[in-house]
C-alpha cells in the first residue's frame, strides 16, 4: 500500500521509534555511529512508517450515550454508544488499508481511555477490545465533562490530525459556552475537526412518546420526573432545536464540520463524511 498518499517526507522515515541490533546484510545507512562509539556494538535506528494522514477518534462514554439500552452490538438496533463504536471501527478498517494512523480517546467525567495514533492491527485489536469493554461495563452512572476532557485531548494532540468527535453534547453544565470553547481548543495546531452530533432523533429531539403518563429518569443524575409527554412536547422541541441550532452556529464560526448523526438512519453519512473530509486534509 506504499505510495497511496503523496508524502511530504523523504528517505526512510521521519520519526524515530527504537534501536535494534545490526544484523549482517542490513544496510549500513541507518547504523547509529554515536551509539557504536559508546557501546562498541552496532545498532540500527528503527523508524515508524510515515503516513500522510493521522486520525483521532473521540467518543463520549457518559451514561447518556448508552441510551437506548441494548444488550449487544447490533446493526439493526443501536444505542448512541454502539452506533458510534461501529462507525469508528468501520473507519479504522479503511484507515488500516491505506496505512494511515489512528488513535482513540474515551471520556465521561474524566478521560476513561486514551491511545495515541498508530497504524497497526494490534492497535485495532486494542481499540476494539476497549470499546467492547466499556460497552459491557457501563452500568455505573457517568456524568459528562466535555470541557475538561476536550481541553486535555487538545493539549496532547501534538501533530496535525483529522479529529472525529462522537457525542450527544449533553452536559451537566448549563453554560453551553464552555462546550464551544472546548471545541475551539481542538482547532489548535490546525487540526481538522468533525463533530458527529449523535442522537436518537425521534426520541431526544422530536420527543415522540405515547400520550400516556411516563416517568423519565436522567441517566446521569438519576433525577426523576412524572409527566404527560404531549403536554411538554412543544416546549421540549423548541429547546432541543434551539440547542442544535446554536451548536451548528458555533461549529460554523470555529470552522468545525457539524454532522447530524441520527442512530436510526444508518452509517452511510458517517462513511461519506470521512471520504469528503479526507480529500480536504
Amino acid at each position: 500500500m506504499s505510495g497511496i498518499h503523496k508524502s511530504p517526507f523523504h528517505g526512510f522515515s521521519a520519526e524515530f521509534d527504537e534501536h535494534r541490533l545490526y544484523n549482517k546484510g542490513d544496510s549500513t545507512k541507518f547504523i547509529d555511529w554515536k551509539l557504536y562509539a559508546k557501546t562498541d556494538k552496532l545498532y540500527t535506528k528503527k523508524y515508524e512508517d510515515e503516513t500522510n494522514l493521522r486520525c483521532h477518534f473521540i467518543l463520549d462514554n457518559s451514561s447518556s450515550m448508552h441510551y437506548p439500552k441494548v444488550d449487544k452490538f447490533d446493526l439493526d438496533k443501536c444505542s448512541k454508544y454502539t452506533f458510534s463504536s461501529i462507525s469508528i471501527l468501520a473507519l479504522i478498517n479503511i484507515l488500516l488499508k491505506q496505512n494511515d494512523a489512528f488513535g482513540l480517546s474515551l471520556f465521561s467525567s474524566k478521560i476513561d481511555f486514551n491511545i495515541s495514533e498508530k497504524c497497526s492491527y494490534n492497535q485495532l485489536q486494542v481499540v476494539s477490545n476497549t470499546l467492547e469493554q466499556y460497552f459491557k461495563n457501563h452500568g455505573s452512572t457517568k456524568s459528562t465533562d466535555t470541557l475538561k476532557s476536550l481541553h486535555y485531548i487538545a493539549e496532547n494532540l501534538k501533530r496535525r490530525s483529522l479529529v472525529f468527535i462522537f457525542s450527544d453534547m449533553f452536559q451537566d453544565d448549563s453554560n453551553t459556552n464552555n462546550v464551544f470553547e472546548a471545541l475551539r481548543h481542538l482547532k489548535y495546531n490546525k487540526h481538522q475537526v468533525v463533530l458527529f452530533h449523535t442522537t436518537d432523533f425521534e426520541k431526544e429531539i422530536e420527543f415522540n412518546f405515547s400520550e400516556t403518563p411516563r416517568r423519565f429518569t436522567d441517566v446521569e443524575s438519576q433525577k426523576k420526573i412524572d409527566i404527560y409527554p404531549n403536554q411538554v412536547k412543544e416546549d421540549y422541541n423548541l429547546l432541543a432545536k434551539s440547542f442544535k441550532a446554536k451548536l451548528l452556529e458555533k461549529c460554523r464560526q470555529y470552522r468545525i464540520k457539524y454532522v447530524d448523526a441520527d442512530i436510526n438512519r444508518g452509517f452511510e453519512k458517517i462513511i461519506l463524511t470521512y471520504l469528503l473530509e479526507k480529500q480536504k486534509f
